[in-house]
């Protein structure tokens, strides 16, 4: 039984990426915390629009689980019709920055990123067959995220 909140944190986490992962993982929540920072405050229809290709249910549910994680606040203004707006917690905030890392890193390898998601898997895999098995293996890791 856990006495004190480090010890909470090594029985429910087994490292703090894992823990991380846990506040910011999803497919659409680093980049809801990107325009966010670059932003300030954004109503629902501005996230939006700014990641059109994902699904307004999975904003919608994505907007929750980092406001209930406590990185993003909702304030809603009593008029008609509802006025509501996203903005960073100063938690969310810190977050500042691995968010910019992740922009500088996928800006400096986008070119990489696009030429690899455009290659057929048996082209992109070595000849020697443990590094086949390999490659195999970290394909199927991507292709998992993905879905």
């Amino acid at each position: 039984m856990p006495h004190n909140r480090v010890e909470e944190y090594l029985c429910n986490y087994s490292c703090p990426v894992e823990a991380t992962m846990d506040v910011i993982g999803g497919k659409w929540k680093c980049v809801i915390i990107y325009h966010l920072l670059e932003n300030n405050v954004m109503r629902y229809n501005e996230i939006q629009r700014q990641i059109n290709d994902a699904p307004r249910r999975t904003i919608t549910r994505q907007l929750r689980e980092l406001e209930q994680a406590g990185l993003i606040q909702r304030t809603v203004y009593p008029e008609v019709p509802p006025k509501v707006e996203y903005s960073l917690t100063p938690f969310g905030q810190s977050l500042e920055p691995i968010i910019r890392m992740m922009r500088d890193w996928g800006s400096e390898h986008i070119e990489e990123i696009i030429a690899y998601r455009g290659l057929d898997a048996d082209d992109a895999l070595p000849d020697d067959e443990s590094a086949q098995s390999a490659a195999h293996i970290k394909l199927a890791e991507v292709n998992a995220h993905e879905g």
